[in-house]
Parts: structure tokens; C-alpha cells; sequence
């Protein structure tokens, strides 16, 4: 073993560590360096909604460094709609991916479905990260824009929920949109009558 750390001559201190490395079994040498197993990070059930082109897989494969190839997508299943409450029990947050630079038809859909994910029983007292993909589109609607057309100030009261803006050019903004989901979540899990 030491012959391929070369040829040097190594204090006795660093031998003696050595032997002590590898004749003590490893709780014991845990405990002789101060260092045990890294503390599980909290896991959280989301479930992520939006229309048909909001961009819901390419975000997703993006952050989890997935080829999209590997996630199934509902691309052009927009009557599956009926069925997203089939995903919401046991979900401790919610994700809604929408298109700020959809037609103004598309935008109405997608604000009635976010009104009802916001309403809806299982979710209504879940922090929410709503998504505006799309931003580095021409047509993009701004988030005071989207603010004010999706009412979020009056129907959100008293429920906590998080707005930004995002595209697949700025992934670093993604991430923070999800630490701050995080942050909500974890606010949750220590103060759970906050709600």
C-alpha cells in the first residue's frame, strides 16, 4: 500500500491512521473522524400540471438532467385533463407549468385549470410554484401581466404561492424557482397550522 503513495518517508502519525483505517470496521472509524452519514434530505410528492405545450417535459428532463427521451410526456392529451386529480392525493406541493406566450384561447384554458387546481380539495391548502415558460419568446406575456389576467392576488389569498418567470435558456432561474418551493415546503413541515 504505501509503495504506490512512492517512497517518500511518511510520519508515524499518518502510518499509525492508516492502520487504524483499515483494521477498524467503519462505524468505528466514523466515529474516530467525527463524521457519520450525510442526514437524509427531506423527499416531497409533486405533482406537476399544465397544458399541452407548456413545456411541463422539457423543464422537468432539463432539471433532472434526463433525456427527455426517458420521461413520458402527454404531449397532445388534452382530454386526459379530467384525470389530473387522480395524481393529487398524497402530494405536498404543486407545480403548474403554463405558456406565457400562448394564444389568448390557450391562456384562458390554462387559467381555469389553474382557478380549479387552486380550489380543488386536495390541493387548495398546498404551496404552489406557478411556472410562466416561455419567456425568451417574442409574444411572452410579462409576470404582472400574467398576475393580473390569472386574478392570483384575490383567489391566492391566504395561500402561499410562488410566481416566476422561466424558459429552457435559464435553467439557473428554475432552480431557484424550486429552492423557493422547497423553502415553502420545508416552512410547511415545521410549522404545519401556518395553513
Amino acid at each position: 500500500f504505501f509503495k504506490t503513495l512512492g517512497n517518500k518517508h511518511l510520519p508515524k502519525n499518518v502510518t499509525s491512521f492508516c492502520f487504524v483505517y483499515f483494521s477498524l470496521p467503519s462505524q468505528c472509524f466514523r466515529a474516530l473522524c467525527c463524521k457519520g452519514p450525510p442526514p437524509p434530505r427531506p423527499e416531497y410528492d409533486l405533482v406537476c400540471i399544465g397544458l399541452t405545450g407548456s413545456g411541463k417535459t422539457s423543464l422537468l428532463s432539463q432539471l433532472c438532467s434526463e433525456s427527455p427521451e426517458n420521461i413520458v410526456s402527454t404531449t397532445g392529451a388534452d382530454n386526459i385533463r379530467k384525470y389530473w386529480s387522480r395524481y393529487y392525493q398524497g402530494s405536498q406541493g404543486v407545480i403548474f407549468v403554463l405558456d406565457s406566450a400562448s394564444s389568448e384561447d390557450d391562456l384562458e384554458t390554462a387559467r381555469n385549470e389553474l382557478h380549479s387546481a387552486l380550489q380543488h380539495p386536495q390541493l387548495c391548502t398546498l404551496p404552489f410554484l406557478i411556472l410562466a415558460n416561455h419567456q425568451d419568446k417574442p409574444a411572452a406575456r410579462s409576470i404582472q401581466e400574467i398576475k393580473k389576467y390569472f386574478e392570483l392576488e384575490p383567489l391566492a389569498r391566504g395561500k402561499r404561492w410562488i410566481l416566476k418567470p422561466c424558459s429552457l435558456d435559464d435553467m439557473e432561474a428554475v432552480k431557484d424557482s424550486f429552492s423557493l418551493l422547497i423553502n415553502l415546503l420545508e416552512e410547511r413541515d415545521f410549522e404545519p397550522s401556518r395553513m
